[in-house]
């Protein structure tokens, strides 16, 4: 299964996803792939290699390519997933590929039946677009709170977030306290651009959602997540009905 591609990914369309890869962006990619293979074993080396430390893996690019890493480099890393009960079709597929690609079995949490229960017979299967407030609501019993179920015990989380992706995360670090949650978040994409994320993938053969091709750069729940038009930014197609200011689903929220 080395390098294989799912059979059921449609014929690319996406520009964006195939850059081209010249001399300097390889450099660029083997120097950033470096640094943050650098920053997650320092990571386990000060708060230890027992699962104290964790990816937290939503199965888009950047992540696509932290899990190369980590798997790849055998580092000892937890990592897991949040399935919301709303992911796109493709999401599962490509999470039965990862599965195949690197003969491992990942870690799945869910959010508790009971709240999603109460949520839909009060306010609705949809409700999420009435407001900003029922879709927050929507965002924490499916991805908060699992993601605390998920964090509670660990020393540090990874995640596949990078400074270009929105006006909410500009001048991301590597490494920065997650006061919310009470412990260190890394970052180890915060300086990467598309460009280099899509040569990375390339350059590895790394398996990715087929959603992608189809001008999806960010993917999130199914009823969430649209395709954008060329030169719209690449967070553009997430919660397209809110202001992009406030347009974060609570997992990556800075707390005082």
């Amino acid at each position: 299964m080395n390098g294989a591609v799912s059979m059921l990914r449609p014929p690319a369309t996406n520009p964006a996803t195939r850059p081209e890869l010249t001399d300097a962006l390889r450099a660029s990619v083997a120097a950033k792939s470096a640094a943050a293979v650098e920053l997650l074993r320092a990571a386990v080396t000060e708060f230890g290699s027992n699962g104290e430390v964790t990816f937290a893996n939503s199965f888009g690019a950047e992540d696509m390519v932290l899990t190369d890493l980590i798997l790849g480099e055998k580092l000892p890393i937890e990592i897991f997933s949040l399935d919301t009960g709303r992911l796109p079709a493709e999401t599962y597929t490509l999470m039965g590929e990862v599965e195949q690609r690197y003969g491992t079995r990942l870690k799945v949490f869910f959010p508790k039946s009971d709240a999603v229960e109460t949520y839909v017979r009060t306010h609705g299967i949809n409700a999420f677009y009435e407001s900003v407030d029922m879709r927050k609501a929507c965002c924490h019993m499916r991805k908060v709170e699992p993601l605390q179920r998920a964090l509670s015990g660990k020393k540090a989380w990874v995640t596949g977030l990078r400074a270009a992706q929105s006006t909410t995360r500009t001048g991301l670090p590597t490494r920065e306290l997650d006061a919310g949650n009470g412990l260190v978040k890394l970052n180890p994409l915060s300086d990467w651009s598309e460009a280099e994320v899509w040569a990375y993938i390339r350059i590895h053969e790394v398996p990715y959602n087929a959603l992608h091709e189809q001008f999806y750069p960010s993917i999130g729940c199914a009823p969430c997540t649209r395709a954008i038009a060329v030169g719209e930014d690449v967070r553009a197609g997430r919660w397209w009905w809110e202001d992009p200011a406030s347009k974060e689903c609570g997992l990556h929220v800075k707390k005082d």
